[in-house]
């Protein structure tokens, strides 16, 4: 009786998870186009204008969540079926971000009305196909080569993108969607040793090694509490010191206006999403106007100043900033206005409206996160506790920032009162 035939695999040298053994549908799934566009897309997007080693990719994210995400399968002891589900949801769970990751994500919504989540469904399901292009070939439909591998495309697009109020695998959705998750795991580790920062160096192995499923959910070992502990405290800290450096924050608003601004937007901006950073630098870097000259002073490191942060605001001003955050086009209209105030051009002047949506973050994550011991599952963290205290504290103290051109720092600083500003 002849022997089979090996079945192929490839093995990937990954500088947080080892070696990454690759093969069936995740085989597959990387050698399409749709998923090697993620090559070109930084995953800090541009947090390597502050930590310089911060230029890997959201592909290598990807491999990452994914080999955590079998990891998590294979602790957990699921079947077949769903162990391999799981990995094609952690390897396409980011199919759909925009170039720069999440510093377009706020534009994505304006333009197509949803985020990457929703992207990343459509082309999973097949509602949208990756456009052939000239030279490129091999490009399969993604619903295709997952049900050729035995895979129910909408499973894979339900963990990926979970449908709201409807929940019927909460323990495979919470390996990607949970306050402890395989992208989670993944990205404080990878994030950490590209940017230099020690706060994301977490103990995964732990982590992984007192994974347990209780009442179809995703929890913890007691003795594993310490781990837990310490994903924790990392989470705040790399928030904190990486993804909301004040810096870090005026190159991705920078960008975000560079794009907003360029000329026919929405509709022109609307090809770029599926693109690479590459491409947005490329169509907007010798654009006239705004969208040009905050393009260049990205790429020569030339960034506006922050030069005011509102820590506190009044409540009817802090309504009005809310409101701007839900139109941004009277945001855009109202940061040119005080730019013509100042003196200077449509784009010089720009609000950062993250520390919003930061400062009210729910404190419902982390009391989720249970604990098991002797088969009774507790939730240490719904009680008030120092753990809480730094696990729900936003990551930057600023509701708002207001960035500026250098030239007009000083003016700005004295004509914008601290603590208030005339938004008519």
């Amino acid at each position: 009786m002849a022997a089979s035939a090996p079945r192929p695999r490839k093995s990937i040298f990954d500088p947080i998870h080892g070696v990454i053994s690759v093969r069936g549908v995740a085989l597959d799934l990387i050698q399409q186009p749709v998923f090697q566009r993620l090559w070109g897309v930084r995953q800090t997007g541009f947090a390597h204008l502050v930590f310089p080693g911060a230029n890997h990719t959201r592909l290598e994210h990807s491999l990452g969540v994914y080999a955590v995400a079998t990891s998590l399968a294979d602790a957990l002891e699921l079947g077949e079926t769903d162990a391999r589900t799981v990995g094609a949801g952690g390897l396409l769970h980011d199919l759909g971000h925009a170039p720069f990751s999440h510093t377009l994500e706020p534009t994505m919504r304006e333009v197509l009305g949803h985020g990457h989540e929703r992207v990343s469904r459509a082309w999973i399901s097949g509602e949208r196909s990756w456009p052939e292009r000239t030279g490129v070939g091999g490009s399969e439909a993604l619903p295709t080569l997952l049900e050729r591998h035995g895979l129910d495309p909408k499973a894979v697009a339900d963990l990926v993108d979970p449908p709201v109020g409807h929940d019927d695998r909460p323990l495979l959705r919470g390996l990607l969607h949970g306050p402890i998750d395989a992208d989670r795991i993944d990205y404080l580790q990878r994030d950490a040793h590209y940017t230099g920062v020690a706060h994301g160096a977490i103990d995964a192995v732990r982590l992984l090694g007192t994974a347990r499923a209780v009442d179809g959910r995703l929890a913890f070992a007691e003795k594993g509490r310490a781990a837990v502990e310490g994903f924790l405290i990392g989470r705040a800290l790399m928030y904190a010191s990486v993804y909301y450096h004040k810096t870090v924050r005026a190159a991705e608003v920078m960008a975000q206006a560079a794009v907003e601004r360029m000329p026919g937007f929405p509709e022109t901006a609307r090809p770029l999403l599926e693109g690479s950073d590459a491409d947005v630098i490329v169509a907007l870097k010798d654009a006239e106007g705004p969208s040009g000259r905050l393009l260049r002073g990205l790429l020569e490191r030339r960034l506006l100043k922050r030069a005011h942060g509102w820590s506190t605001i009044e409540d009817g001003l802090k309504r009005r900033f809310e409101a701007l955050r839900r139109d941004p086009e009277e945001r855009r209209a109202t940061e040119d206005r005080l730019a013509a105030r100042l003196g200077a051009p449509s784009g010089s002047v720009l609000f950062d409206l993250a520390g919003l949506d930061a400062g009210n973050a729910p404190e419902s994550d982390w009391a989720e996160v249970g604990l098991v011991d002797e088969a009774e599952l507790s939730f240490p963290f719904r009680a008030p506790s120092v753990w809480q205290t730094v696990a729900v504290r936003p990551p930057t103290r600023s509701l708002v920032s207001l960035y500026v051109e250098p030239s007009v720092e000083a003016s700005a600083r004295r004509r914008v009162e601290w603590g208030a500003v005339d938004l008519g």
